[in-house]
């Protein structure tokens, strides 16, 4: 009993701490705070209460911006120790929410201007989908470092957008990475000059929220989108991103996501297994990157966040755009870069695409992307969330209408039924074959049980879901900022374990055989209670290499095939025959 109460203290303690682990929600940079007043403050309230923070901050207090008004979105200059103060103080009794007003960046790589095919347009199989529709009649707004009008964008339609870094209307590019993203969405094409964009035909709204070095805060990004939305932008692309969770830029992707606008944004380049903010923000499609070969590319994120992959570039081959060289005072050049910022535009010109061919929904629109893209058959740390974006597929699937299947973890997350520290990845593990093996092992064991009286206990129990497919549900399960191989380790059987400690979907033969059963009951059969869990992996690993046989006769260093399939059949009835005798065994000394 007093191990038992241990074991669930444990549990709770440790359930506890991964809920609240905050990881990359609190690790951003900020140079100023966020100040969210609720929208119904009465004015006289809100003056003194902003001249009481003037006071604490010895700084003014001002709108973010000309758009704030209605919103009482203010900031103020500020460390950690006035954001402290600040939330201990009454003012939190007025406001929605005072946070950090993080900076986030641009995803960009170093880059060459050498390369000058575009080699990730035909890997998204862009001419199947141009057959089609061009994005006519949808707007994509750039949120980025603004965009100048090139001379391969001059055939481009632009709308009204916004610079917030500099509070005008004129929304010029003085850094070449927002020219770079647009030219990719829609590059003026078919003008016998430059390159190809991919929804040529669409709208681009710029809007200016990352200055000439790159960095961008959090206010400034929250208000675009809201400022797209207003002015009835179809789809957002955010090449950008960084650490550190807000409730501001979380309601303006809620605001977003309520009025059908489509977020696409770059999942990061640190190479670490979860996406950046916002790309991890429930409602909004996250992108990590793929080389010209298809291979997940260095830099990119991947794991938890990710939603699908597209063309990002590696040093091997860029994506190349015209854009601005800011080295030559902003003279127009046809560069090539690299980087989940340049990932995300080739969705986002996907999801035009997808748009103007009818869906409109967010979550309509983010099925298609999933079911249309090329599946990978061996991800185990999920590189490609759903696959690799497929325009042709997309837009025809689109045409069709054939959206019969909702994600259901996806639809978990975007409703508020899973906690946002955590993310899974419906399609980490075959969920029909593992409940095939389980319930084929307990039909197995309760058959068996006719014939012999062995007791129906939790070491058998452990020993038939340990044997056949584990805690597999946890196969998918990411917690933000943490490695995520635990829960691959938790949720395998004992013979997927050898392929999972590689980071493959293959089986290892050494524990996809009848060895470590053998092991087991080498051990543990002369023990009254633990045989009963060799007897179980026995049993279950029979079932469990028969289905293998069948469905995934694949093996490390043994290939797929028939070579497999038969190795897998003949340790099946080994073990088969190996629990039959263990049983005999000890159901006889039992009533002997």
């Amino acid at each position: 009993m007093k191990k038992l109460l241990l074991l669930t203290l444990f549990i709770i303690g440790l359930g506890f701490a991964l809920f609240n682990f905050t990881g990359l929600a609190n690790r951003g940079e900020y140079q100023s705070i966020l100040i969210d007043f609720k929208d119904d403050i009465p004015v006289s309230v809100l003056d003194e209460q902003l001249n009481t923070v003037n006071k604490k901050a010895g700084k003014t207090t001002s709108l973010n911006s000309i758009f704030s008004i209605d919103e009482h979105l203010y900031t103020v200059a500020g460390d950690s120790k006035l954001l402290k103060n600040l939330r201990n103080s009454d003012l939190k009794k007025y406001t929605e929410s005072i946070e950090p007003d993080y900076i986030y960046h641009a995803f960009i790589a170093p880059n060459d201007p050498d390369y000058s095919k575009q080699w990730n347009l035909r890997g998204i199989n862009i001419e199947r989908a141009w057959e089609e529709n061009h994005g006519e009649g949808i707007t994509v707004a750039v949120i980025d470092t603004g965009v100048s009008r090139v001379p391969d964008l001059r055939e481009t339609e632009f709308v009204e957008g916004y610079d917030f870094v500099n509070d005008r209307s004129n929304a010029e590019d003085d850094n070449g990475h927002g020219t770079h993203v647009a030219g990719t969405i829609a590059q003026s094409t078919n003008n016998n000059y430059g390159v190809a964009g991919i929804a040529y035909k669409a709208k681009i709204m710029p809007l200016k929220v990352l200055s000439g070095t790159g960095g961008g805060t959090v206010g400034d990004i929250a208000e675009a989108i809201r400022f797209a939305v207003d002015n009835k932008a179809d789809v957002i692309n955010m090449s950008l991103g960084g650490g550190g969770e807000t409730q501001v830029m979380k309601e303006a992707i809620e605001y977003a996501y309520s009025k059908g606008v489509v977020i696409v944004a770059a999942a990061g380049n640190g190479d670490d297994n979860s996406a950046a903010y916002p790309a991890r923000f429930p409602h909004v499609i996250g992108v990590s990157a793929v080389d010209a070969s298809g291979n997940k590319a260095p830099y990119s994120n991947f794991g938890a966040g990710i939603d699908i992959a597209a063309p990002g570039g590696s040093d091997t081959g860029k994506i190349i755009q015209e854009t601005i060289d800011p080295a030559k005072g902003g003279e127009p050049a046809f560069l090539g870069f690299q980087g989940t910022s340049m990932a995300a535009p080739h969705v986002a010109g996907v999801v035009a695409l997808i748009k103007a061919a009818g869906i409109k929904e967010p979550n309509a629109v983010l099925e298609v992307l999933q079911q249309s893209a090329r599946k990978i058959k061996d991800d185990p740390f999920n590189h490609f969330g759903a696959g690799q974006l497929d325009a042709g597929s997309a837009v025809q699937l689109a045409l069709k209408g054939q959206i019969t299947f909702r994600d259901f973890w996806r639809w978990l997350r975007d409703n508020g039924y899973l906690n946002p520290r955590f993310w899974i990845d419906g399609g980490a593990v075959a969920v029909l074959p593992k409940m095939a093996m389980v319930l084929g092992s307990y039909l197995l064991a309760w058959w068996l049980r006719n014939y012999f009286p062995f007791p129906w206990n939790g070491f058998l129990n452990a020993g038939l879901i340990f044997g056949s497919s584990g805690l597999f549900f946890l196969r998918g399960l990411y917690i933000f900022d943490l490695p995520q191989w635990p829960f691959r380790v938790m949720g395998s059987s004992l013979s997927d374990l050898g392929g999972v400690i590689q980071g493959s979907s293959a089986l290892n033969p050494l524990f996809a055989s009848v060895i470590l059963p053998f092991v087991l009951i080498a051990l543990l059969l002369s023990h009254p209670q633990a045989k009963w869990l060799a007897v179980g992996v026995s049993l279950a690993m029979a079932v469990t290499l028969g289905i293998s046989a069948v469905i995934h006769p694949t093996l490390i260093w043994l290939g797929s095939g028939a070579i497999a399939q038969a190795f897998l059949g003949v340790n099946a009835l080994l073990c088969l025959g190996l629990g039959y005798l263990a049983l005999k065994s000890a159901t006889s000394s039992r009533y002997a």
